[in-house]
């Protein structure tokens, strides 16, 4: 779960991790006393979305006046900022960060992650910080430096000099980074985050450190212990049909192709969607409907496929191990029922009960198709929804 930038900033306050002053706005004449309350010749307006990049697109700006700070954020609200993170439709800009400008000598980068291949956390920093982090790793990956925490024996204080001195640190800001990479590892720890991104931190004028964008994502997994950052999903800003897919308990992810693909099992549902790009198709979403599905969770995947107006087809791929095939089988026919729509329908059962399935499928609807098998299923697929990509 990703949240916006000033409920990270508030966690980053409550560890004691230095972030600049600013207030959340959500109209512009609360951008405007925000500007006020935070006293100073100007401020950053920041648009809050849950995508990196904002600076590139005009989702922050400087103000130099408190009607400026007004100006600015009324245009922002009510917009939808696209950056290379969110897709052509963009993200809805519900409010805005109003936040007070420091100067800044140095912009650095630090992040904290778990590293599933060495099975630590891992702290990332470079000194060429900024928005252009991403080439940098491309480009000069010597610029960036990692350092693993061993879970036994925690941040040593000879890693964060580590850190420092690749970040050309000197004097107190030493202990100033130590400080701030402890809090960054509790805080990590505490709320069962799965990453913690500060780009920039930067160092200011009186060589402080300071944390002046902040992003957090946490494990979804370990989110029913924690109620408190489970309050801070912000739906508005995830895709309507995968929000709804969550709450069936279906594993749901939009794509822009036109083949809607409704598979059980995970590495099936993957093997599916590369047979059909290599049948020259596109698929429309990736759906796992799971192990143990019923025909409400199938009615509702399905509902979910058809209501994508990209989709010209769909291609049921279902092998019944403990999921039963006429379960299946009897969703689809629900579905219809209550959709009644004329798109095909390729569907191509085995195992459990595969038999009975295909039997119930038989003659309900001449848009429903069956096929032999997989590779027959998805060559009709790509066929019937206007051939290849």
């Amino acid at each position: 779960m990703n949240i916006h930038e000033f409920q990270a900033k508030q966690l980053f306050k409550n560890y004691q991790i230095p972030v600049p002053e600013s207030i959340v706005a959500t109209t512009a004449n609360a951008a405007i006393d925000a500007a006020k309350s935070l006293a100073g010749d100007s401020w950053a307006i920041k648009a809050q979305v849950h995508a990196g990049g904002r600076g590139k697109v005009g989702g922050v700006k400087i103000a130099h006046s408190v009607d400026e700070a007004g100006t600015l954020a009324d245009a922002m609200l009510g917009e939808r900022l696209i950056t290379q993170q969110t897709g052509a439709e963009g993200l809805p800009i519900n409010s805005v960060l109003v936040e007070k400008t420091c100067v800044i000598k140095r912009e650095f980068y630090l992040s904290l992650l778990l590293d599933r291949q060495a099975e630590k956390l891992c702290f990332i920093a470079s000194e060429a910080g900024g928005m252009d982090i991403e080439a940098v790793a491309a480009d000069t990956p010597e610029k960036i430096i990692s350092v693993f925490i061993h879970p036994a024996a925690g941040l040593q204080a000879y890693q964060c000099r580590q850190i420092a001195f690749a970040l050309s640190l000197q004097g107190e800001q030493f202990k100033a980074l130590q400080t701030l990479m402890a809090n960054m590892l509790q805080l990590f720890i505490e709320t069962d985050a799965s990453q913690i991104e500060i780009n920039p931190l930067v160092e200011t004028a009186v060589n402080d450190l300071l944390a002046l964008d902040a992003k957090i994502n946490f494990d979804d997994n370990a989110l029913p212990l924690h109620k408190d950052i489970s309050a801070l999903h912000d739906l508005s800003q995830e895709d309507a049909k995968e929000n709804a897919a969550k709450q069936f308990d279906l594993s749901y992810i939009t794509l822009e192709g036109s083949i809607g693909c409704m598979v059980n099992g995970a590495g099936l549902a993957m093997a599916t969607m590369d047979l059909v790009k290599l049948k020259g198709g596109s698929p429309a979403n990736f759906l796992d409907v799971g192990g143990g599905t019923t025909t409400e969770k199938v009615t509702e995947a399905f509902k979910l496929i058809v209501s994508d107006s990209n989709v010209k087809a769909v291609l049921v791929n279902i092998f019944g191990g403990i999921v039963r095939c006429d379960v299946i089988a009897q969703g689809i026919i629900t579905a219809l029922q209550e959709i009644k729509t004329d798109l095909p329908v390729i569907v191509r059962l085995e195992g459990t009960h595969a038999e009975e399935g295909r039997a119930l499928l038989e003659n309900v609807a001449p848009n429903i198709i069956a096929a032999e098998d997989l590779d027959h299923a998805a060559e009709q697929a790509v066929s019937l929804a206007g051939g290849k990509a």
